[in-house]
């Protein structure tokens, strides 16, 4: 029996993407996440649930140094990627960004055209020769988004005149053109309707075959929709990570548990 759980072990390990340890953020002299310990696997959605202001959203800033434009922010302790440091005074923040893609809570597409709110990624980086190679990405993006069909006329509109719930499906669609490995979502569902929230949601499951899904939610009920794995934090610290249907059924941690039932929040 020990045996195979050294065997189940290994194989986790093998699928971790992004590895944290003894993680802390500060503000100042606010201490905002105290000693996080994560392994986010590849391929998985993750979810981080917990009460406004627990640390969840700045923990997830962490994992693409978003933090490092908060001038009086400072990030302790190991964040890995695929093994690497992503801390490392050699790595540049621009091409991690590009590895590590992020959609926020309101919908935020450049005051552009549809298309090139898409093209814009790969431009900057690159990714295209010419502009054959761009209408591919272009396209191929807009489809992983879910929103080509609804767009595939009219690339030349401006993306600030969809809807809220279009709007947040390009600005997905602008956030894969990179071909990033992990996708960061910041509440990507909290300022859509129930329908376009649906659709996001459908969208996150589909993107997970693709990446790794890390998404910050206020909704308890979306957690358990479209997540494999969730981590609870409470008061700037990790309380418990395990396996969403663990979590929400039978949880470790008392803290958890008051919270998923309301007592706390």
């Amino acid at each position: 029996m020990d045996d195979l759980r050294l065997v189940e072990r290994d194989v986790d390990a093998n699928n971790v993407k992004i590895s944290a340890q003894k993680v802390q953020v500060y503000y100042g002299s606010n201490h905002a996440i105290k000693d996080v310990d994560v392994d986010i696997e590849d391929k998985t959605v993750t979810a981080f649930i917990g009460p406004s202001g627990c640390g969840k959203s700045t923990f997830l800033r962490c994992l693409n140094r978003m933090n490092d434009t908060i001038d009086v922010c400072r990030v302790e302790g190991t964040i890995n990627l695929d093994g690497e440091d992503i801390y490392d005074e050699r790595v540049d923040p621009v091409q991690l960004r590009a590895k590590v893609g992020m959609v926020f809570q309101k919908p935020n597409p450049f005051p552009k055209s549809i298309y090139d709110n898409v093209a814009y990624g790969p431009r900057i980086h690159g990714l295209a020769s010419n502009k054959a190679d761009l209408d591919v990405i272009v396209e191929k993006s807009l489809r992983r988004g879910a929103i080509w069909d609804e767009v595939k006329d009219r690339l030349d509109a401006p993306g600030t005149g969809l809807s809220g719930g279009q709007q947040q499906r390009l600005c997905i669609a602008r956030a894969v053109a990179t071909e990033p490995e992990v996708l960061l979502m910041d509440e990507p569902c909290s300022a859509l309707d129930p329908i376009a929230t649906a659709q996001v949601e459908e969208l996150i499951d589909e993107l997970r075959q693709r990446y790794s899904v890390v998404i910050v939610t206020h909704s308890m009920q979306q957690a358990a929709r479209v997540s494999q794995k969730t981590a609870f934090f409470h008061l700037g610290n990790l309380v418990e990570f395990g396996e969403t249907g663990q979590i929400f059924t039978n949880p470790e941690d008392p803290r958890t548990e008051s919270y998923i039932t309301g007592r706390i929040g």
